[in-house]
Formats: structure tokens, C-alpha cells, sequence
């Protein structure tokens, strides 16, 4: 049996077809997001679970924004009190860590014992390791890589510390701000 080749112009009314669709797919979600917007401005996400995953907008604080792709995880709407699995990491100052600002944070502050980076939460938030550092309290005041999830980053003073901290599965406990 004969193969019959595909003319150039088929070929282009496929690549338009499957752009056409893209874009019908890309206007759906946007009209979805925007109703679910909507629908959060009208109070309607009245029965949020724990580790529910919100659709969210560009969050903009100080000099961060946080994608819409990043979770954030809420106990019946209520951030104080909760708890959330995270893998935990963390880093220093070394510029290869860093941008070119290594010891401010992203929210304007110094660096310091106690700061923590992670894209879960709002800056200021207070959380808790209790399985690695007991009752120490840490604070969200950095933010990480865009593509991290559910990670949080412990600022260390030394390159060698954080290298030699590895990652750790454990969970956090939200404290408020």
C-alpha cells in the first residue's frame, strides 16, 4: 500500500486547530478562576478543610510575589493552629544560595537565627518544628524558589551548616502572626 503524504496546508490547519484549542482551554480556566474569585470576595469558601488547596491570585508582599500555584493549606479557614506536612531544608548566606542581596530577606529584614523562607504562608507568620526543635518559635520572613511547594527553609549562618542539615519530612505548626 501507497503513503500518502500530508500536504503543508494540512499540516498548518492542524497546528491552527491545536492552537484554537489552547486558547478555548486557557479562556475556561481563566473564566474559572475569575468565578472562583468571585466567589471567594462574596464569603462563599465558608467550609474549608484542612489541606484543601485554594486558587488563588498574585499574593504581593515587600519585594516577593507568590504564584497562584503555590498551596496554601488552611484548618477550617483559620491559619493559627494548624498542621502541615513540609519538607524541611535550609540555607545560609552564600550568594550561591542567594540573590544578590544575601543577608535581606525577602521581607526587608536582616537575616537571623529564627527566620524561615517558605511560599505556604504571609510574612510575619510564626511557626513551630516541634519534631526537630521543640518549642522554638521561627518566622516567615524569606520566601523560597518559585517552583517549591510544601518546603520550608531554615536560615543557618554557616554554608556547612545548611549543607550538613539535609532535608527532612516533619510537619510545622502554625502559630499566627
Amino acid at each position: 500500500m501507497k503513503k500518502i503524504k500530508k500536504s503543508p496546508y494540512l499540516r498548518l490547519r492542524n497546528i491552527r486547530i491545536n492552537i484554537l484549542i489552547l486558547l478555548i482551554v486557557g479562556l475556561l480556566g481563566t473564566i474559572f478562576l475569575l468565578e472562583l474569585t468571585k466567589d471567594a470576595e462574596a464569603g462563599e469558601q465558608a467550609s474549608l478543610t484542612e489541606g484543601q488547596i485554594l486558587p488563588g491570585l498574585l499574593i504581593i508582599e515587600g519585594n516577593s510575589i507568590q504564584s497562584p500555584k503555590i498551596p496554601l493549606a488552611l484548618n477550617n479557614g483559620d491559619l493559627a493552629k494548624s498542621r502541615i506536612e513540609v519538607i524541611v531544608t535550609a540555607y545560609s548566606s552564600s550568594p550561591s544560595q542567594t540573590d544578590n542581596t544575601p543577608y535581606l530577606t525577602a521581607a526587608g529584614t536582616t537575616v537571623r537565627e529564627g527566620v524561615v523562607a517558605t511560599n505556604l504562608l504571609p510574612f510575619n507568620t510564626k511557626i513551630r518544628l516541634p519534631e526537630l526543635y521543640g518549642d522554638k518559635i521561627f518566622v516567615v520572613e524569606d520566601r523560597m524558589s518559585s517552583e517549591k511547594g510544601y518546603n520550608v527553609d531554615i536560615w543557618l549562618s554557616s554554608y556547612q551548616e545548611a549543607k550538613g542539615f539535609g532535608a527532612k519530612r516533619t510537619y510545622i505548626e502554625i502559630l499566627g502572626s
